[in-house]
């Protein structure tokens, strides 16, 4: 059983904090096995993304020529997850 902390909040270490990840939009270029796309970004790289679980708990479809939000760790930018699918027409969330 953990115990709490007994210093008050301000008193308290940071905790370790991750680095935002990057917001980028692509094209769906390559469906592969398992759920994973090859995107094309806004400025012409490729990269590997995977589906977010938000995205298959719902069981969104994600096929060939969509347009996604991905979010690309900033320590290997190769790799992404694709967090939105937008629909045909749709303009950009902010």
């Amino acid at each position: 059983m953990r115990t709490r902390s007994k210093q008050p909040l301000e008193r308290r270490k940071p905790s370790a904090t991750k680095e935002a990840p990057l917001e980028v939009f692509g094209t769906i270029v390559q469906v592969f096995p398992s759920a994973s796309f090859s995107v094309e970004l806004e400025n012409s790289h490729t990269v590997l993304a995977h589906i977010a679980g938000r995205l298959r708990r719902h069981r969104i479809r994600i096929l060939p020529g969509d347009r996604v939000e991905l979010e690309i760790s900033p320590y290997d930018l190769t790799k992404g997850r694709i967090v939105y699918r937008y629909r045909a027409g749709e303009p950009r969330r902010i």
